[in-house]
Formats: structure tokens, sequence, C-alpha cells
């Protein structure tokens, strides 16, 4: 059974950075978007940022844009989230995912319903 595992995540504060890496294992990503959610305490799972398969285009939530980089390390099967100027309302368990349809362009915010494999979740929280 292939998985996502994430790593990275910590306890830092506000305007800090922090990298997250998504490591694949046992599963196929050479051809299919890469993704980050991320789930506060209460409220529902949200999209953070996309990679399509071949790296070259990228999508973000407003929310991040401009503070998050995401990137992906095709030879190691690893995307990456670098998060710049943290906030406290960053603060959430942060979920890689791989995308259901191969070769899939990103143009938009992702849906849950977009990715079939998960990773279990790496909390950051940024204190104020």
């Amino acid at each position: 059974q292939g998985q996502l595992v994430e790593s990275g995540g910590g306890l830092v504060q506000a305007g800090d950075s922090l990298r997250l890496s998504c490591a694949a294992s046992g599963v196929d990503t050479a051809i299919y978007a890469r993704a980050w959610f991320r789930q506060a305490p209460g409220k529902e799972r949200e999209f953070v940022a996309a990679i399509d398969w071949s790296g070259h285009s990228v999508f973000y939530a407003d929310s991040v844009k401009g503070r998050f980089t995401i990137s992906k390390e095709n030879g190691k099967n690893t995307v990456y989230l670098q998060m710049n100027s943290l906030k406290a309302e960053d603060t959430a368990v942060y979920y890689c995912a791989r995308d259901r349809k191969e070769f899939r362009a990103i143009v938009r915010n992702q849906a849950e319903y977009d990715y079939d494999y998960w990773g279990q979740g790496t909390q950051v929280t940024v204190s104020s």
C-alpha cells in the first residue's frame, strides 16, 4: 500500500519560516499533480497550494499567496511547501495529497475530491 508522509511541522513564532516535505512511497506521483491542504481546529480542511505533474504550473489560495511556495523534486517524488512570514492563522494540521487524475492542469483552487492519496498530516503551530 502506497503512502505519503509529511514532515517538517513544528512550533514557531509569527514571522518565522518553516519548510514542509511530503515524500511518496509506493505511490506513482510522476504524472500527477500534488497539493497541500490544511485543517485548523474547529474548521473544515481547506486548500493551500498545488503543483502540476510537470512542476511548471502552481496555484495558491489567496490567504497564502506571496508567502508560501510549493515545489517538487521529481527524482525523489517529494513535494515541499516553503512557508514564510507565518501568521497565527496559519496554525493547522497540514496534509499533502496526490491527484486522482493523470496530467491534470492546475488552474483553480483545488477540492478534496480531486485527490485520492493523503498523508497523515503534520502539525504547524504559530504563536503570536
